[in-house]
C-alpha cells in the first residue's frame, strides 16, 4: 500500500454549514458556561449568606464576597426609579440585546475575537435576565474595596458583560491599526 493511498480523506465543511455552526459553538463554549457560573455562585451566595449583612473577606482589606441585591442597573443606576418601570425596562432591554447579539455573532463579518466578546456579554446579560425574571432584582456578591475606595458590588455577569466589551474594544483597535499598517503598503504596490 502507497503513503498516497494511506492518507485519511480531508473532510471540507461547506462554507454555508460552518457560519450555522459558529452562532452555536459561541453559545455553547462561551455565553453558557457563563450563564451556568453566575447562576451557580449566584445561588450559592444566596443560600449561605445573609443579604446586607454577611461578609466573607477573601483578601482582608481588599476583597470581600456579600450578598446583595440590586434593583437597578450596573451601579444601581435606575435604582430609585418606580419598580413597574425598571422592571419592564430592563426585561425589554435585556430581550433586544439578546437578538441583537445573537445576529451580530452570527453574521459573516464579525470576527472571532468580536464575536467571543459579544458572545460574553450575551452570557452576562442572560445571566442577569434570569435574576430579573425571578425576583424583579440581580444578585450581586463581589465587593472590591481598601481604604477610601468603594467600588460597587457586582455580579460574574457583570464581569463577563465588561470582558466582552474590552475584547471587543481592544480587537477593533488591533483591527483597524492592522488595516491601516497594511493600506500604505496596498497603494504602494499599486502604485508601481
Amino acid at each position: 500500500m502507497s503513503a498516497q493511498t494511506a492518507a485519511a480523506p480531508e473532510i471540507t465543511v461547506p462554507a454555508a454549514s460552518q457560519r450555522s455552526m459558529r452562532p452555536l459553538a459561541m453559545f455553547g463554549l462561551i455565553a453558557l458556561p457563563v450563564v451556568l457560573l453566575d447562576q451557580l455562585s449566584k445561588y450559592l451566595v444566596s443560600t449561605h449568606l445573609e443579604a446586607y449583612t454577611s461578609r466573607i473577606p477573601v483578601i482582608p482589606g481588599w476583597l470581600d464576597i456579600t450578598y446583595t441585591l440590586n434593583p437597578g442597573a450596573a451601579f444601581s443606576l435606575f435604582a430609585t426609579m418606580p419598580a413597574w418601570f425598571r422592571h419592564s425596562f430592563f426585561i425589554t432591554l435585556s430581550a433586544v440585546a439578546i437578538v441583537v447579539l445573537g445576529v451580530l455573532i452570527a453574521r459573516n463579518k464579525t470576527t472571532i475575537a468580536v464575536a467571543l466578546g459579544m458572545a460574553a456579554i450575551l452570557g452576562g446579560t442572560i445571566g442577569n435576565l434570569i435574576d430579573r425574571l425571578a425576583s424583579g432584582r440581580v444578585i450581586d456578591f463581589i465587593y472590591f474595596h481598601h481604604a477610601w475606595f468603594n467600588y460597587p458590588v457586582f455580579n460574574l455577569a457583570d464581569s463577563a458583560i465588561t470582558l466582552g466589551v474590552i475584547l471587543i474594544v481592544v480587537s477593533t483597535a488591533f483591527e483597524k491599526d492592522t488595516a491601516a499598517s497594511e493600506e500604505p503598503r496596498a497603494s504602494s504596490r499599486s502604485a508601481v
